[in-house]
């Protein structure tokens, strides 16, 4: 493996981690519906855990509901208790054709833990940068190359590891004003 070979490797996996936080932030309710905050419920389909993305349609109306529309009228009741057993903090409702759920509007509390949440969720890829960091400062070490060549590029590894910390900084930042938007 060569230098090069290695920034790239180290690159590829800083970028991971950004895409995992931007992922994890999806994930966030901000009070405002948002397909997103179904991403991780899986509807029993067929004996199979399957996203319900692919089991059905999800829109929003309008900023406080979403419209479950499911390609197979059968599995409506699947989709409702794969919601609740989600526990995300929505109630689903259906009226035969479609499931609704209602976004409640986010209290000041609830809007202070969201915030430690995506802090949580920002540190966790930092944490993710600098292993990513230290694994190609070790593979470094590995390769043989001179000392000015070692130099230059433990400085590229530290550029792309700032690079990418700035990058969860303003995703993080960004999820929170909209958290603390009212």
């Amino acid at each position: 493996m060569q230098a090069t070979d290695l920034l790239k490797n180290i690159e590829e996996e800083m970028k991971k981690g950004v895409a995992h936080v931007q992922k994890e932030l999806q994930g966030v309710r901000t009070g405002r519906a948002n397909p997103g905050l179904l991403d991780r419920v899986m509807v029993d389909y067929y004996g199979v855990p399957t996203p319900i993305k692919q089991v059905s349609n999800i829109s929003t109306p309008d900023g406080k509901c979403l419209v479950i529309q499911p390609y197979e009228k059968g599995s409506i009741k699947e989709i409702e208790i794969a919601i609740n057993k989600a526990d995300i903090g929505l109630t689903p409702t259906n009226d035969g054709n479609v499931v609704r759920v209602s976004v409640p509007s986010l209290t000041e509390e609830r809007r202070k833990d969201l915030v430690k949440l995506i802090k949580k969720f920002s540190e966790d890829g930092k944490i993710h940068l600098r292993n990513a960091r230290r694994d190609g400062l070790e593979g470094l070490k590995k390769l043989e190359v001179s000392t000015d060549e070692s130099k230059k590029q433990q400085d590229q590894i530290q550029k792309l590891t700032d690079k990418f910390s700035k990058e969860i900084d303003e995703l993080a930042a960004s999820k929170e004003k909209e958290v603390l938007t009212v």
